[in-house]
């Protein structure tokens, strides 16, 4: 099932939201394991995971043409680590072990009608020192892109759905000029019970 508001513009538009890298240096600062990202798109993100993780990056999106993309981007890049499904994990699981992943990431997916269902499925998939990072379109401020605004949900809310969904460790992140229309989270699923802001 496709999130509501998922479109997705051209390429070169979208990669100019982000500098994933320096954004990546700020949500994922330990690298280590298996890793699996959420809804893909065109690998703007999981090509900088796959840099930073000697384990498999599991790519997973709904939309074939972007999954053959960032496959066919893997391969010209050398890039040997990407593991890109064609996969629906809002309706089934992410198709990998539980407690397998070193790492979550959930970035501009959190609109979707079930987020905690969502996030639940990511705290299982975590393994005892795992991580989820979280990035989202921001509300206070006019954005390029991005669904609409009534059901972009703030960082308060984020936090609060990761509570429930069974984190206990959670950081609100400010990503600055590396993605100026986005903000970000951090979770750990088995940490010290403390909101960091």
């Amino acid at each position: 099932m496709k999130g509501r508001e998922s479109g997705m513009p051209e390429e070169t538009t979208w990669s100019s939201f982000f500098d994933a890298s320096a954004a990546m240096d700020k949500l994922w600062p330990a690298a280590h394991g298996d890793v699996v990202e959420l809804g893909c798109g065109y690998g703007t993100f999981t090509l900088v995971a796959a840099r930073r993780t000697r384990g498999i990056v599991t790519a997973l999106d709904i939309d074939p043409d972007m999954v053959a993309h960032v496959r066919c981007k893997a391969e010209e890049l050398g890039i040997a680590n990407i593991r890109a499904v064609e996969r629906d994990f809002i309706e089934s699981d992410f198709g990998v072990a539980p407690g397998s992943q070193s790492h979550v990431m959930i970035y501009n997916l959190l609109h979707i009608e079930e987020p905690v269902a969502l996030l639940r499925k990511a705290f299982t998939a975590l393994d005892r020192e795992g991580t989820l990072s979280v990035m989202h379109w921001r509300s206070d401020i006019p954005t390029p892109r991005g669904p609409p605004l009534a059901i972009r949900p703030t960082p308060e809310q984020c936090i609060e759905w990761l509570r429930q969904a069974g984190f206990t460790s959670i950081e609100s992140v400010h990503l600055g000029d590396c993605c100026p229309f986005h903000y970000g989270v951090i979770a750990k699923g088995r940490g010290l019970s403390a909101i960091k802001g």
